[in-house]
């Protein structure tokens, strides 16, 4: 038993199997909780040592409680206030079918936009432009985000209503794709391009905002999150976290990292810096955000050799220099980095960058989110500088196929695509590895994110091949990409991710101890309650 022996608890977990992630305690079936952290772990004398007459005391019986579940790379706010509007398109496999959906659902705004979702670009016949909607939708403005977040189609209708000509020029490598005739194709690339449709999409009010916001959380944390590490400080965000916790607490605690954009001068990272521990009661603002490119299905990756289509070959930054200096700032402030960057070049780019900063580096935990494909060295090099891996591995099994057929493989080719998501190599070589969602990208059940870590195929998908098998994790390893591995890629690693005296106490119980069942019943494990700071969050019982 570990603890303060002459203190008495707010509340007293008990459970079948306590599984602490902690070395010195592995095996515990109680642990009492005071002032919102773990206060004592130990057996069954822990009730009699801990409890008195206002302990609150809770037996999960036969269930297993494991440290929370971290989501460490999401978008939960400024998922559903922007890129997550409309209509859910996740894996619908045809254009047929999109087309069906979007006949079904409800217009919205004076102008009866159709919106939507999580688009497969491996829907179109060809390439993807907003054209292919402007008969079958007969007429209406129709604005589908694809399913990378990154790029997005728009029908003529709403290309027309934005003014969009295809003569604009970004900061960036954004851009407004043209057809054969010159005018726009409706494929919006990248932030600066797809920002030219938000003046006249459909408003909603900051109260149905704030009430979508609240309700996602409470979806994620019947889930089994307890965290999440959120990409994004997006504008509005501190206003509807605040006017949330005006009225109730956050059901999942959020960690957000607000971007620096190529067009940010030394004034702008200034600020940036400011924001930095900016809070309330479960949310603050830790970290900055960058991007070193986009994405490979829509040709804005950074690859060291183009594609099959002579496309992913350049930095989001059109000097990519500006980015090294930005990052270095930032890490010579202490400030913690995240850079997404999904090619080859970009994740070289960026560890050298992080090298360049020298001793400072170790003032704080930087990391590279999405890291799609690299080549032997590059891997190595994560464990030689000690950078965090953030990776979703969910992108795989999802959006590639194992017969290469997809649009991401076909693009790479089989060299590259042989190398993705090399999720095991990283481990193996003792890279400290974060797992996420990315949602709205993806679905963000973190139950199946893991089950698909260690399968590399869809969990609900049995009969689907698995995409490079051998890169698969074992059941302990995707559960430390939640839990330890969440709180070291945050700086967090002594007081969060482990069921441990002082640590946060922070719970996700599971009807069985995931770790002895195959990924299958992980995926089905059914959520017995949430715990944040000591007290039930969300509950069953």
């Amino acid at each position: 038993m570990t603890g303060n022996p002459n203190a008495t608890a707010d509340a007293i977990y008990l459970a079948a199997h306590i599984e602490t992630f902690d070395e010195h305690c592995p095996d515990a079936r109680a642990v009492a909780v005071r002032d919102g952290r773990v206060l004592a772990v130990g057996g069954n004398e822990i009730l009699a040592a801990y409890r008195g007459p206002g302990t609150e005391v809770v037996d999960f019986g036969a269930a297993a409680i494991l440290p929370g579940f971290t989501d460490s790379h999401m978008h939960p706010v400024a998922g559903v206030t922007g890129m997550a509007r409309g209509v859910d398109l996740t894996d619908v496999p045809t254009l047929d079918a999109v087309v069906a959906m979007l006949r079904e659902a409800e217009p919205l705004g004076e102008q009866q936009w159709l919106l939507g979702w999580g688009l497969d670009p491996n829907v179109f016949d060809g390439p993807m432009n907003g054209r292919v909607f402007e008969h079958a939708l007969e007429g209406r403005p129709v604005y589908l985000r694809l399913r990378d977040a990154h790029s997005a189609v728009a029908s003529p209708r709403a290309i027309a209503l934005a003014g969009i000509t295809g003569k604009e020029t970004f900061p960036d490598r954004s851009s407004v794709e043209l057809a054969d005739d010159g005018a726009p194709s409706g494929l919006l690339l990248e932030s600066g391009a797809m920002g030219l449709m938000e003046p006249v999409l459909p408003e909603f009010t900051f109260e149905h905002d704030v009430a979508a916001v609240l309700d996602a959380l409470r979806g994620m944390s019947a889930g089994g999150l307890t965290g999440a590490h959120v990409m994004d400080f997006a504008d509005g965000s501190r206003e509807i976290l605040e006017a949330i916790e005006a009225r109730t607490d956050l059901p999942v605690r959020l960690r957000l990292s607000p971007w620096c954009t190529p067009e940010m001068d030394e004034a702008d990272r200034r600020d940036l810096h400011e924001l930095q521990g900016l809070h309330g009661r479960r949310w603050t603002v830790e970290g900055v955000k960058f991007f070193v490119d986009g994405t490979v299905d829509n040709g804005t990756a950074w690859l060291e050799h183009p594609d099959v289509y002579g496309e992913n070959q350049e930095s989001a930054w059109k000097d990519p220099l500006r980015y090294t200096e930005a990052l270095q700032f930032f890490i010579r402030a202490g400030v913690p980095t995240a850079t997404h960057a999904i090619g080859d070049a970009g994740v070289r780019h960026a560890l050298t960058a992080i090298e360049g900063a020298g001793d400072a580096r170790n003032l704080a935990p930087h990391r590279i989110e999405h890291i799609e494909t690299a080549p032997d060295d590059i891997v190595q090099a994560f464990a030689r500088l000690g950078v965090v891996a953030s990776m979703q591995p969910v992108h795989a099994t999802h959006h590639t196929r194992a017969d290469r057929t997809d649009n991401w493989s076909v693009r790479l080719g089989e060299e590259r695509s042989a190398r993705g998501w090399r999720c095991r190599d990283l481990r193996d070589l003792g890279v400290t590895l974060a797992l996420g969602s990315d949602w709205p990208v993806t679905p963000v059940d973190p139950r199946a994110m893991m089950a698909d870590a260690q399968l590399r195929r869809p969990v609900e998908r049995p009969q689907v091949a698995p995409v490079q098998p051998g890169q698969g994790l074992t059941a302990l390893m995707a559960h430390e990409g939640y839990t330890t591995h969440a709180a070291r890629a945050a700086g967090h690693a002594d007081f969060e991710g482990r069921i441990k005296e002082g640590y946060l106490a922070d719970f996700t119980v599971l009807a069985e101890n995931p770790l002895l069942l195959s990924p299958e019943r992980q995926a089905a494990n059914p959520v017995r309650a949430t715990v944040v700071e000591g007290r039930l969050q969300h509950s069953d019982f």
